[in-house]
């Protein structure tokens, strides 16, 4: 590796997206035959600089060199040109097509000349690029649909190979990989590396990171913090490395206040398919409950699960009662409420106006005999846009008019109007600016006074430190840790988060 000779060098990206900066001024050096780990919490900016190498976004300033020249790479197809690859987390995969048909896709694209489809050629050339990954042994007629994640991840690289790849990006790679197939995984890393191909590896998990990295960059809310050769450094470093931060006044409650002892909800032996396990939780009236993870932590389907959005075994009880939740409707209808992550596309209805976004929960309060009062609706939805402060110029204004805060407090109001005992709240801040933060934490801090029992699943830390009474930090489908108020600090919650040790539960710490 030539210190003067990256095969790519970022110098002083940027990007930023409404009320983010998501990248400030970055500068980062790939080498061939090296592997190199991008590291961050969530929202650090590794996915943003990923996507610009992909040519998926472009940056707003800075520059790009690939093999000494100035470069831009205005969409994908110019950086598979320039032989960069970025397996993304999410595979793009064709699951009814042939092993051999997908890692030949990109192939079909570029053969201008191609009057038919060449099968013979594709199961030859699957055969030779799968033979130097060690797999000479696979059915390449076999569909992508009957693979498993790690097989499925095998004809991705198997894909990039095959485009002759000189950088090859991995985007969370093992998040759904056991022990075995990561290892295996690191192996043909390993290959690619000494062949000569520069590896960039995204991962949350630092054990493995240490493992297969050569050097490890480290990104905190868009800035590059540091580049340490692996010998340097080890999973303690790192982490203080990607905190780095106090807890600032933004995340903090403008008044204390403390829960009670009366049990809202009540989960116990919570089972999702195979990847939540007896997992068990309570809910306190006034308590604000967070639960923190990596992306392969499965929070997110735990709550929307709780919601009725997919199958569970095990029980949930509410105010001592057992119900049964198999849908939303159920999860209404037992005095739940669920603010989803997704805002645009879950949460509000953007062609439709304040009033209908805020009852559409709660028409049996509003109506009779199929017939909506309108006076009804009025009153109730003006009642909520005052509590809350929505800032709106008048209730008939289309939710698409509205800014993301604005937006949030009115999908915040519609599950207000069904009177919960519970709320459940996915990542009830992304998206929007700071003092749309701030007035949604001083709104669930009056509803936490109120005796609402809260619940919110975030990827933002500090966000939970300084909101919640109690924080369960999951790490592969299982609780792996409890943290109270007194006993939080953001590296301790992230080290657990990682897999890295299980704390004392409240008791013991008490």
């Amino acid at each position: 590796m030539k210190e003067d000779n990256p095969i790519i060098r970022m110098v002083d990206v940027s990007k930023a997206f409404p009320g983010v900066q998501a990248l400030d001024r970055v500068s980062l050096s790939f080498f061939e035959g090296e592997v190199h780990a991008v590291i961050g919490e969530n929202g650090a900016g590794k996915t943003t600089l990923m996507n610009i190498l992909a040519g998926e976004i472009q940056p707003d300033s800075g520059c790009i060199s690939y093999q000494g020249d100035l470069v831009r790479i205005p969409d994908p197809h110019v950086s598979h040109q320039l032989g960069i690859k970025v397996v993304f987390q999410e595979l793009a995969l064709c699951p009814n097509l042939s092993i051999a048909e997908n890692i030949s896709l990109n192939t079909i694209q570029r053969d201008r000349n191609l009057t038919a489809v060449k099968r013979d050629v594709f199961v030859e050339v699957a055969h030779d690029v799968l033979a130097r990954l060690g797999e000479a042994g696979v059915d390449v007629n076999r569909t992508v649909g009957q693979l498993t994640i790690a097989e499925q991840q095998m004809v991705e690289i198997a894909k990039a190979i095959s485009m002759n790849v000189k950088v090859l990006v991995l985007d969370e790679p093992n998040s759904a990989l056991t022990n075995e197939e990561t290892e295996h995984l690191f192996q043909i890393i390993r290959q690619l590396a000494e062949k000569g191909v520069a590896v960039i590896y995204v991962s949350h998990r630092l054990d493995e990171v240490l493992d297969i990295a050569d050097r490890i960059s480290i990104l905190r809310d868009g800035n590059l913090v540091d580049t340490l050769d692996n010998v340097d450094t080890s999973v303690d470093l790192l982490i203080s490395k990607m905190v780095g931060r106090k807890i600032d006044g933004l995340y903090q409650r403008d008044q204390e206040h403390s829960p009670n002892n009366k049990v809202l909800m009540e989960v116990r032996k919570f089972t999702v398919g195979e990847i939540i396990r007896d997992l068990s939780f309570q809910v306190f009236e006034g308590e604000v409950l967070g639960f923190a993870g990596l992306p392969d932590s499965h929070k997110d389907i735990l709550i929307e699960s709780c919601f009725g959005l997919h199958t569970y075994t095990g029980e949930i009880l509410i105010n001592n009662s057992p119900v049964r939740v198999n849908s939303p409707a159920d999860a209404i209808a037992n005095s739940l409420a669920f603010i989803p992550a997704d805002r645009r596309n879950a949460g509000a209805i953007v062609k439709l106006d304040v009033r209908a976004n805020i009852i559409t929960s709660s028409l049996e309060a509003v109506g009779r005999y199929g017939f909506l009062h309108t006076n009804r609706i009025d009153r109730i939805s003006r009642e909520y846009v005052e509590k809350l402060d929505i800032r709106i110029a008048k209730l008939t204004q289309l939710m698409s008019t509205l800014s993301g805060g604005n937006q949030q407090k009115v999908i915040l109001s519609r599950g207000l109007v069904t009177q919960p005992a519970v709320l459940l709240l996915h990542e009830p801040t992304r998206g929007i600016d700071v003092a749309a933060k701030v007035e949604i934490y001083r709104n669930l801090q009056t509803l936490a006074r109120e005796k609402l029992g809260i619940v919110i699943v975030s990827s933002e830390i500090p966000e939970l430190i300084g909101q919640c009474d109690r924080i369960l930090v999951m790490y592969q489908g299982r609780i792996n840790g409890e943290f109270n108020r007194a006993t939080s600090n953001e590296e301790d919650i992230l080290a657990c988060a990682m897999g890295q040790q299980k704390t004392r539960t409240i008791s013991e710490a008490g």
